[in-house]
């Protein structure tokens, strides 16, 4: 049995989404983040050293990464579903959309979540106005133009076809869900970007979506 340890408001979201696509059987165990400091709890740890999460769970094997997860739960029991052929230029697309989420589009919209924290923590009067002004520089010159950048890029890309890989849904779409929500609740995106805001219209509207969030519970990356 697969078992999927869900951290609240995270990229787990997308591993339960996922599972309900390909119609299979799984067990949620659930960890809440701290209140305060947003963090996983420690009990996290005991599943997986990083205490990240996704992890899941299957028999004995244990396995963090959410790109890994989506293409070791695709290639065990898609049974096609959900990926290109082998060999296809499709295929090489969903390679890349699905490596691109996490290591292109998330490390500015991360860094930009850092920085608002940063402007945000109490601290001495006397420094108050210096933090914040390095913090804001930071943010101006180099997390929102690159944050930008990237949500240009993809709006041209879904612009020439409804999803990221081509006419047909795949599980980089899935992959791709996590940082465009993430996006929109940090108001870096909105319709000004129709494309994309499409985009998330039509992943919402899935059935599969929709049960996964029943699942999995408090999610704020959605409306």
């Amino acid at each position: 049995m697969i078992t999927v340890h869900h951290l609240n408001n995270s990229r787990s979201q997308r591993i339960l989404w996922l599972l309900e696509e390909l119609g299979l059987e799984y067990e949620i165990k659930r960890y809440e983040r701290d209140s305060e400091t947003m963090l996983a709890p420690a009990s996290l740890s005991k599943v997986h050293p990083l205490g990240k999460s996704p992890v899941i769970t299957d028999d004995t094997l244990t396995l963090a990464e959410s790109g890994a997860i989506i293409e070791y739960l695709v290639e065990r029991y898609g049974n096609g579903r959900l990926v290109p052929s082998s060999g296809s230029s499709e295929r090489l697309r969903y390679t890349y959309w699905l490596h691109y989420a996490e290591g292109s589009a998330m490390p500015p919209l991360l860094l930009q979540l850092v920085f608002n924290r940063v402007e945000q923590q109490r601290m001495l009067f006397l420094i108050r106005p210096i933090v914040r002004a390095i913090a804001n520089g930071v943010k101006r010159s180099f997390i929102e133009p690159q944050i930008a950048l990237h949500l240009d890029y993809m709006e041209a890309e879904l612009a020439q076809r409804d999803w990221f890989v081509g006419n047909e849904f795949t599980a980089a779409d899935i992959q791709m869900s996590f940082p465009l929500e993430v996006a929109v609740a940090q108001s870096n995106l909105n319709t000004t970007r129709p494309c994309l805001m499409k985009f998330l219209e039509r992943i919402h509207a899935r059935p599969a979506y929709q049960r996964a969030l029943k699942r999995g519970g408090t999610y704020d990356f959605v409306s």
